[in-house]
């Protein structure tokens, strides 16, 4: 057995974990677009494979039996890669994810199916956004201009966002309910763009967005092919053929 992660969640953390405590050979890989990266207590890459035929050859060369799928929900491109070089490829792939978030009573959400739809959300009279999105698509937001928008980042943006006002704060999840009030009142926050990323280290932001009776635009996740989904490392584990107590691991 040879098990490959496609990492950069706290997910795909804690399965690098579990299997280098069961001593279970596997890699750990990292797209690169963080300037530092956690630490992994396994072998680990940085950077892209080159597409669905550069994953496929590195998993021949690698000899990778199996294939876990633990990026970001918004990782489409290279879920989409996953599926098709692992079948490709003759080896199985399941995907670690984190069940999305729901609406609950108090919640202002505008359902949005693409970036693009959020962008044309935001049409109307200025107000100060809150862009908790990452920093990939922060130049599509240039189409609504009169707002200000407050970009959240792990890293500090290297070129200047295409942004006519806007602030910047750096931090890293898991965040807080109180930390994100805080942000959300000291910037005088009137409306969240956020993905549905799910999980439990970002969602203070949509708690603190319902106490303070603030609209969301939440970007739903892409539609994927169909693939096996878990949504714990136990369940991993179970697939790989070990037990979740590594002191009575069967091993394979």
């Amino acid at each position: 057995m040879n098990v490959l992660i496609l990492g950069g969640t706290s997910e795909a953390s804690a399965l690098a974990s579990a299997l280098a405590e069961r001593s279970i050979p596997a890699l750990f890989s990292y797209a690169g677009r963080v300037a530092a990266p956690r630490p992994q207590p396994l072998p680990t890459r940085v950077g892209g494979f080159g597409g669905v035929e550069g994953l496929a050859a590195f998993l021949a060369d690698k000899r990778i039996t199996h294939l876990v799928d633990a990026t970001h929900p918004f990782a489409e491109q290279m879920s989409r890669n996953a599926i098709t070089a692992a079948r490709q490829s003759g080896i199985r792939v399941i995907a670690l994810t984190r069940p999305p978030w729901e609406p609950t009573s108090g919640d202002r959400w505008q359902r949005i199916a693409s970036v693009d739809a959020a962008v044309s959300a935001l049409a109307g009279p200025p107000q100060r956004v809150l862009l908790a999105i990452g920093r990939l698509h922060l130049a599509a937001f240039a189409a609504q201009p009169q707002h200000h928008y407050l970009l959240r980042l792990v890293d500090r943006p290297e070129a200047q966002p295409p942004l006519p006002s806007y602030s910047v704060t750096i931090d890293r999840g898991p965040f807080t309910l109180d930390g994100d009030l805080a942000l959300l009142r000291e910037h005088g926050v009137e409306r969240l763009v956020c993905k549905n990323s799910g999980g439990d280290g970002a969602v203070s932001k949509l708690t603190a967005a319902r106490q303070l009776g603030l609209p969301v635009v939440m970007i739903e996740r892409p539609a994927l092919p169909p693939r096996q989904e878990v949504h714990v490392v136990e369940d991993v584990l179970a697939w790989l053929g070990h037990n979740a107590d590594p002191d009575t691991d069967r091993g394979v």
